[in-house]
Formats: structure tokens, C-alpha cells, sequence
């Protein structure tokens, strides 16, 4: 039997993912960047992502990311609610003198509102990482104080598009991701960035604690189980390395254990 000439086969290499076309680590079950699991639909074999993919549009889609928070700022500045009130919407999505006050809007430029003096902030001068992580503080911000809808409105148009695009992404900011998806009520992506974690440091206590949230989202109570004890088995040793995520999400780290010991 006469075998195929070499042009028909496809040439080796690694999977991509077949709804956003981002490369599969070996042995991925999920997709880090959106979330689909590997292999629903018909994954690309030996290819890179199109021309036209994430890396091309880059430096076009973070500037398109920081024209969305101008404009959310300004629609704060002029339709915020008074302080107190229960207006909870896209015009509280960012901080405003009117609702948070002034030292508050003064004290977190990008996030929460101007810059001090009532300037709008010099985005030239922010690194893409930078823009995640003040869009990332904010969101959490309101969805501590109860401010939902106002947390997934700029969760969804500014935070997430901000990580998904970041040209690297590192462990902090794959858990920055991973709760992100967790306020916009997306499993997927909260499963995916936990796993892609864990993939990397089987006992980083950021993976752990966002597989435990992921579970929790899912109602898998005996994967929840399954995650808690190994985030308490691993939670001493991983303390005495004394990462930097770790000290930033000590808080986090220490209402997950107190959660796990129940």
C-alpha cells in the first residue's frame, strides 16, 4: 500500500484551541485564555494562531480597553448617585466624588476616577500589566461593597478583555483572571486559569484557593472537599516560601483556610 505523500499529513506541533485559536499546553483540559474545553470542536494541529489572532490585535485592543474606562470615568463624573445611595449601575462603576468622595476619587486615578487635580490619567505612561491590575482592584472593590452590577459591568467590558490580552501573563495575574471570572459568574474561565495554575505548581495556594471557588461555583461539594485539603495540607510549606502574590493576597489566603477548616 502506497503511503500518503508527507504534504497530506498535518505537520507536528502543538494544539490550539479551537474557538479562540490560543495555544494548548501539553495535556491541557481547558483553554487558558477563554476557558473551552480541549477538544470541542475541531482544535488546530501544527499551527500557529491566525494572523489576525490575539497578537495582532494587541496594541490596538489595549488601547480600546483604556477608551472604555475614559469613557466609564466620565460617565461616573456626570451620572454618579449621591453618597449612599443604591444606584447600582455602570455610571458607579468607577469612583466618583460624588459617590466615594473625593479623597477617593482623587487617591486611585485609573480604577477609581481623575487624577488628582480633576486630570484624567497619563495612560501612555501604564504598561498593559499595570491597566489590569488597577481594572482588577476596582472590580473587587465593588463587589466587596455589594456593588454587583456595577463589579460585572466593568468586570466584563474592561478587566477580563485587559487580562486576555496581556502578552504575558504570570501566576498573580492568572488568579487575577480566575476571580474575575468568578464576579462575572463564568466557571470556565475560573476552572481553566485555576488547573493552568496547578499545571505549572501543583501546590500554589493561589491555584488551590481559585479550584475551591471554581467548585463552589460548579456545586461540586466533593471536588470542593478534594481542593480544600489539599490547600491545608500544602497551606504551612507553601507560607515559609514567601512569595510576593502571598503577601498581596494574604487576606484571601487566610479567609480560604478558615473556610477549608470548617
Amino acid at each position: 500500500m502506497t503511503s500518503s505523500p508527507a504534504s497530506s499529513r498535518p505537520a507536528a506541533g502543538a494544539a490550539f484551541c479551537a474557538a479562540c485559536g490560543a495555544p494548548l499546553s501539553t495535556g491541557a483540559r481547558f483553554c487558558h485564555r477563554c476557558g473551552t474545553p480541549a477538544g470541542q470542536g475541531a482544535p488546530v494541529v501544527g499551527q500557529p494562531a491566525a494572523p489576525g489572532g490575539v497578537a495582532a490585535v494587541l496594541p490596538w485592543g489595549v488601547a480600546f480597553v483604556a477608551l472604555l474606562a475614559l469613557v466609564a470615568m466620565f460617565a461616573g463624573r456626570n451620572f454618579g448617585a449621591a453618597k449612599g445611595s443604591g444606584v447600582d449601575g455602570s455610571a458607579n462603576s468607577l469612583a466618583t466624588q460624588a459617590i466615594d468622595g473625593p479623597a477617593a476619587a482623587s487617591a486611585a486615578p485609573f480604577a477609581g476616577g481623575a487624577a488628582a487635580g480633576g486630570r484624567a490619567p497619563d495612560l501612555s505612561n501604564m504598561t498593559p500589566s499595570e491597566i489590569a491590575s488597577r481594572l482588577f482592584n476596582r472590580v473587587m472593590e465593588l463587589a466587596e461593597a455589594g456593588k454587583v452590577d456595577s463589579a460585572v459591568f466593568i468586570g466584563e467590558r474592561m478587566a477580563l478583555p485587559a487580562h486576555e490580552m496581556l502578552p504575558e501573563i504570570t501566576i498573580d495575574e492568572r488568579y487575577h483572571y480566575g476571580r474575575l471570572a468568578e464576579v462575572v459568574n463564568n466557571a470556565g474561565v475560573a476552572r481553566a486559569q485555576a488547573d493552568t495554575i496547578l499545571q505549572r505548581e501543583p501546590n500554589h495556594l493561589l491555584g488551590l484557593l481559585l479550584r475551591v471557588r471554581a467548585a463552589r461555583m460548579d456545586k461540586d461539594p466533593a471536588t470542593e472537599r478534594q481542593y480544600n485539603a489539599r490547600f491545608l495540607a500544602a497551606l504551612d510549606k507553601e507560607r515559609n516560601a514567601d512569595r510576593e502574590e502571598y503577601r498581596v493576597h494574604k487576606a484571601e489566603i487566610d479567609r480560604a483556610e478558615a473556610e477549608a477548616r470548617k
